[in-house]
């Protein structure tokens, strides 16, 4: 299964960073999934939960407390909370 890096960080803290193979998240129009490749664009994200499979096929549950903003480019995302 291809994998794609993640980033999820907040001023001054790093949440998670590595590779996965999946990303959910909750943006303003709904959940939605990220995998290696996807189109790029943004969404601006809303309080839920985070969802990242990592390589090894661990699943990793981090709490959006408040709004963000998700950038999804060709082999990376960014999260920003």
């Amino acid at each position: 299964m291809k994998t794609f890096h993640v980033t999820i960080a907040r001023v001054g803290e790093m949440v998670y960073e590595g590779e996965a193979h999946s990303l959910q998240l909750t943006g303003t129009e709904g959940v939605f999934t990220v995998y290696a490749g996807h189109e790029p664009f943004v969404s601006e994200l809303v309080e839920g939960e985070a969802y990242v499979e990592d390589t090894e096929g661990t699943k990793h549950k981090i709490h959006i407390p408040h709004k963000g903003i998700a950038e999804v480019s060709f082999n990376q995302t960014t999260v920003l909370l």
